[in-house]
């Protein structure tokens, strides 16, 4: 596979999401920075990368205009290009239930409380903390509740089988974000059983946003 580029941001969900799937295949890749709380990832240079101005952004080495862009899509692309180790089932039911996981967070509840959503309800509609607490609380409840139900049916040692794959690269950072924002996590013991398990494999926790270079110091 040629070089590949991530670029990302220590604390971004999505860009996690990624490298966790990078190391779980074991794939070397090189890493650019962009600090979401400055704006850098709205500069030119970096749209012209991703027009959308976000992260991540995988450049794959491989001479095309641009990067991959969408956290979900770029998986998938390594997933048909580096088919071992599998992050998703063999069967086409399976693989529609894992992508089902996968999205009720990355589509579901991670927009609704990235730093661009949380920014527009403070300045644009005037939210105080305690109002920002209870949206983040609300729509992470709401998709954790989903996804512990989901677990109870299909999951074993991690959220579908017992092997990490797709969802699983999903749901730890936003694990990581409901402990951050303070949202309880008491209802949903099979999700936080399944983080634990995750956090003793080492991909994982060389995708940790602590273990990144741009990570704040602790």
């Amino acid at each position: 596979m040629p070089d590949l580029t991530l670029h990302g941001y220590w604390r971004s969900s999505a860009a996690w999401r990624v490298r966790i799937a990078l190391a779980l295949k074991g794939l070397p890749y090189a890493t650019v920075a962009h600090d979401l709380r400055t704006g850098a990832q709205a500069a030119a240079a970096y749209r012209a990368c991703n027009p959308q101005g976000l992260v991540p952004a995988l450049d794959t080495g491989e001479g095309q205009e641009a990067p991959l862009t969408q956290s979900l899509a770029i998986i998938e692309w390594l997933e048909e290009t580096q088919a071992q180790p599998a992050l998703l089932p063999a069967d086409p039911l399976g693989r529609a239930r894992v992508r089902a996981m996968a999205q009720v967070i990355a589509c579901d509840v991670h927009p609704l409380g990235n730093l661009r959503v949380l920014k527009a309800l403070r300045g644009d509609l005037g939210a105080d903390e305690a109002q920002v607490a209870a949206w983040l609380a609300r729509w992470m409840g709401d998709g954790f509740a989903a996804l512990e139900t989901m677990v109870a049916q299909w999951g074993g040692a991690f959220a579908f089988g017992d092997a990490p794959g797709l969802a699983d690269c999903c749901l730890v950072p936003q694990i990581y974000a409901a402990r951050r924002f303070g949202v309880g996590l008491g209802a949903y013991p099979r999700l936080v059983a399944i983080d634990a398990r995750c956090a003793g494999l080492a991909a994982f926790a060389m995708a940790h946003p602590a273990a990144q270079a741009d990570a704040d110091p602790s």
